[in-house]
């Protein structure tokens, strides 16, 4: 894959363009400040882009606006989100616009290798990857009127764990069930949700998004 970097600190930055190019990817380019970041992806249009949220010169959301306008001009340009704390507000403007192919982790989750390149896998080929952390904040943040209310409390354990990007087998080994279980679980989840059979592999995608704009 063509990757594309935004990170300020040197060192990570550096960390993760060798981390990459030693499993056969190829930077394409790599960033330090937001005012660099939207001229490179549009520039270089890479398979994904791993960008800091907060970037020079402000340090406030200077990757999140680069990304949201690249993909506003590049529809679906794949974009894995890098934080340092759990930001509510990011994420939630990163998937409002129901799009395919994002991901937020938090900067540690870098440090676990397999984790870090499997997200960036989801997120290249068009799937949503979210760090565990940010799950579990956001559940916290539940509200009323949940669009989730109809889901049993196994439902939504078998949904938390499609958002993190596990795939139905994974699932079912993390929650001790049969896979068939999960594949159960998962039609009843689309059902509730009132997503038709026409959405086909869209689906599980779409159900993921309502998931996170309901508890984020």
């Amino acid at each position: 894959m063509r990757i594309l970097i935004a990170e300020d600190n040197a060192l990570l930055r550096e960390g993760i363009s060798l981390l990459l190019t030693s499993v056969g990817h190829e930077v394409c380019a790599a960033v330090e400040d937001g005012d660099a970041l939207l001229p490179a992806l549009l520039r270089h249009r890479p398979d994904v882009a791993v960008l800091d949220v907060r970037l020079p010169p402000g340090f406030r959301d200077e990757g999140l606006r680069a990304a949201v306008e690249a993909r506003r001009q590049v529809p679906d340009l794949p974009v894995l989100m890098l934080s340092q704390y759990v930001e509510h507000g990011y994420a939630a403007q990163l998937l409002a616009d129901g799009a395919h192919g994002v991901g937020y982790l938090l900067k540690d989750r870098v440090g676990r290798v397999e984790e870090f390149l499997a997200a960036l896998e989801r997120v290249a080929g068009g799937g949503v990857a979210m760090d565990p952390e940010v799950i579990s904040q956001l559940m916290v943040r539940r509200v009323r009127n949940d669009p989730l209310a109809a889901l049993s409390s196994r439902e939504r354990e078998v949904l938390a764990l499609m958002a993190e990007g596990h795939g139905n087998g994974a699932i079912g080994a993390l929650l001790f069930i049969a896979e068939t279980s999960v594949n159960k679980h998962i039609g009843n989840i689309f059902g509730k949700l009132g997503l038709p059979a026409a959405d086909g592999g869209h689906r599980r995608v779409r159900a993921v998004l309502t998931y996170l704009n309901s508890v984020g």
